[in-house]
């Protein structure tokens, strides 16, 4: 026996009242059992042929019909709008709301006010800003939005909180963070919201401290939310700031009931957290104990996975999410993808995932992607190939893949007149021209012993006012973080940082360890100075703090702003083994773990 579902009946509208107040009493009874567009439309023309226009109970009956309309057939909604004489601002307002949540009609909502404006029969009110901003921070449209915002001043709605809040993620979205911060500095009170969005603000800007001060200003007023905590959250990734992490963590269980501490947002953002501080195995644990994961979650594991050089698990867990529980991978699954390809020289592997991605899931590589491929072939010396993506991309390449290619022409001890070319296509492109492009070029000059070249090209960099970055160091010990840059010398216990440096020396030495002088400054220097600027860079001023502090058994975690160099490699997988210590270091590209006198790198880099 078949069960066929049958569709519930309609309202019964035929039968008609005896007085114009029972028939709009028995319309808005139907609209309370209305179910889909079709019983609506029986509604509707019923009203029409029953009903007085300017009755104020028309009016309301038919913003009842407008507000089911507009949430399940936008188009019909505007039929029902444009059928009203004078709409109040609820009706205004309401299908704005509508434009402003659709996926493809978000202009429309600015348009509406603009009209709503101009046939001054109503005002906007303060219900009309936040729909109207929202729809022009997701359109970027910061001169429509600022236009709102001075009609808004214009009616005095400058006190009120809940435009405030969408002036706020307005001026955030649009890349005006000054903006963002001038309205909620000048706001005469705030809701936990208001914090919220400027926490937020200050996190997509990067500006994690700023972010985490105006959190705990937030606590004088307000007991944190869980929006509040995924801010946080960004926040110490950002930061690599794993302890106040961990506590953001550990208020989260304390303070939230099991709905919160169990969202899927929340623990995305955890599981990004403590990947990006070093932690891989409790972001593991956070995802492993998910009741439900969505696509975000899964990218986020991967690309961890990815980062952390564990390639194989990246591409067993992209697998399991694909085969076993039917996700389908968006662009960013790729880029993680490959990125675990790229850092293991998985070449095969590489060019099957992207295959894969245009031919079986139809996703247009971006520059993202192709700069992955480039990347992968590149380094392991497929030199010829990787230009060859590049001359067939459908795009521009940026300075980044340029100086991929340029990074493998020196490792891969390439021609010096490739290697020039390379060069000036990086400086060519938009913003390539930095200090990274003449330390590359530099190095493969100083390979070739074509010393006048570096001084020429130190020359030309002064000419052209580029400095070359400082390395910079970080480690956080008892949950402070301590700063280090190149040759150090301004942290309270520099003296027993520089004698432990000695005794580290010392210990290398005895092992056989000779320094890697390609990796000391540009210039052809003498052996003994080379040494000495080598030992002292960031990395190592903070692994001897490190071993100076930590309880032992606890690993050392270094954040590091530049790729770390082949003697600083070399040296900290030494140091793993000659104090039994485990360090993991995370440097511009990736996360090494040094243990035992290994690396999770396996010396690709």
């Amino acid at each position: 026996m078949v069960l066929a579902n049958t569709p519930s009946p309609p309202p019964q509208i035929l039968s008609k009242p005896n007085n114009l107040f029972n028939q709009h009493t028995h319309l808005l009874c139907c609209l309370n059992q209305c179910r889909d567009m079709l019983q609506l439309k029986q509604i509707h023309a019923q009203a029409l042929r029953s009903t007085l226009p300017n009755h104020p109970d028309t009016l309301f009956l038919y913003s009842r019909i407008l507000h089911f309309s507009a949430i399940n057939d936008l188009h019909y909604a505007y039929r029902v709008f444009n059928g009203i004489h004078n709409p109040n601002s609820f009706m205004w307002n309401t299908l704005i709301r509508s434009c402003a949540q659709s996926s493809d009609s978000k202009e429309q909502a600015f348009l509406l006010y603009k009209r709503m404006l101009e046939q001054a029969t109503v005002l906007p009110d303060k219900h009309t800003f936040p729909f109207v901003l929202k729809a022009c921070a997701y359109l970027f449209a910061l001169y429509e939005g600022k236009q709102a915002h001075a009609q808004m001043f214009k009616l005095g709605f400058q006190s009120d909180v809940y435009v405030n809040n969408s002036l706020i993620h307005f001026y955030a979205s649009c890349g005006c963070l000054e903006s963002a911060q001038n309205v909620f500095d000048k706001m005469p009170g705030k809701s936990v919201v208001s914090w919220n969005a400027m926490i937020d603000a200050l996190v997509q800007f990067g500006e994690f401290e700023i972010a985490l001060k105006q959190f705990v200003q937030l606590q004088n007023y307000f007991d944190p939310d869980e929006y509040t905590i995924q801010s946080v959250l960004n926040a110490c990734a950002g930061l690599c700031a794993l302890s106040l992490g961990m506590w953001a963590h550990a208020y989260l269980l304390r303070k939230f009931d099991d709905n919160v501490a169990m969202d899927v947002l929340v623990n995305n953002c955890l599981v990004d957290m403590y990947c990006k501080c070093g932690a891989l195995d409790i972001a593991l644990q956070v995802f492993e104990r998910m009741d439900r994961r969505d696509l975000t979650s899964w990218n986020s594991m991967i690309l961890g996975f990815a980062m952390h050089g564990k390639a194989e698990l990246a591409l067993e867990y992209f697998d399991l999410m694909v085969r076993t529980w039917k996700f389908i991978p968006n662009s960013i699954s790729f880029v993680a993808v490959l990125s675990a390809c790229n850092h293991r020289c998985m070449v095969n592997e590489g060019r099957k995932y992207f295959e894969m991605m245009v031919s079986k899931y139809e996703i247009e590589p971006q520059l993202e992607h192709y700069g992955c491929l480039v990347d992968i072939l590149a380094r392991a010396g497929l030199i010829d190939e990787a230009l060859d993506l590049v001359s067939s991309m459908p795009m521009k390449p940026d300075a980044v893949i340029w100086r991929s290619i340029l990074d493998s022409c020196c490792k891969k001890n390439a021609s010096v007149e490739l290697s020039e070319e390379m060069a000036r296509q990086v400086i060519e492109s938009k913003g390539g021209d930095c200090s990274a492009v003449y330390v590359l070029l530099s190095r493969v000059y100083a390979s070739a012993s074509r010393w006048n070249e570096v001084g020429l090209l130190r020359k030309l960099m002064t000419d052209r006012g580029v400095t070359k970055e400082p390395g910079c160091s970080l480690i956080e010990i008892d949950g402070v973080t301590h700063e280090f840059f190149a040759g150090d010398t301004s942290h309270p216990r520099t003296k027993d940082i520089y004698q432990f440096l000695d005794v580290i020396e010392e210990r290398l030495e005895s092992v056989g360890c000779t320094p890697d002088y390609s990796q000391a400054p540009m210039v052809d220097d003498l052996n003994d100075g080379k040494q000495k600027n080598l030992r002292v860079h960031s990395e190592r001023l903070a692994i001897a703090l490190g071993l100076l502090s930590l309880k032992p058994g606890m690993p050392i975690r270094i954040f590091k702003n530049l790729q770390v160099c082949s003697d600083c490699h070399k040296v900290t997988k030494l140091i793993s083994k000659i104090f039994h210590v485990e360090i993991i270091m995370r440097d511009r590209v990736r996360f090494h773990h040094f243990k035992d006198g290994f690396c999770s790198c396996m010396d690709y880099w």
